[in-house]
């Protein structure tokens, strides 16, 4: 079985308008909107919950502790600052994003920062539901 780690990104990164699945036997990871309404297709689900893992959504809390950590560690003061109350919504300076685009080393580390915490949720995931990313063809 193949899974394809893009995919799990995606789903991971998703917002709760979307749920999605793995389906262990085939690999396929897919998704149906929040307000699905097809009673015979969550029954196929309830039924064969060992078949298709929900894959959690985005998780919001988890974003906001890695900005707070990139924050910290910032050596630009001036950046540092600006990010602070930014961040902590006292000036509308723009979002942090829009700040970064002006300083692309540190908007490099970021995505970094964002990417390694990801994959290591999608492998804690992986490894709980005992798919392991040697084992299926997972590769980050």
């Amino acid at each position: 079985m193949q899974i394809v780690w893009d995919d799990l990104l995606d789903a991971f990164s998703s917002d709760e308008e979307s749920i999605y699945f793995l389906d262990r036997e085939t690999g396929e990871v897919f998704f149906v909107p929040t307000g699905y309404e097809d009673g015979d297709f969550w029954s196929e689900v309830g039924m064969q919950r060992q078949r298709y893992l929900r894959i959690p959504s985005f998780d919001y809390e988890q974003e906001r502790y890695l900005m707070y950590e990139f924050i910290r560690l910032l050596d630009d003061p001036g950046l540092k600052g600006l990010l602070k109350q930014t961040f902590a919504g006292k000036n509308s300076f723009g979002r942090l994003d829009d700040i970064l685009a002006f300083y692309p080393e540190e908007q490099e580390r970021l995505v970094r920062m964002k990417d390694e915490v990801m994959s290591g949720r999608i492998s804690h995931w992986l490894e709980e539901h005992d798919l392991y990313p040697e084992s299926v063809g997972v590769l980050p």
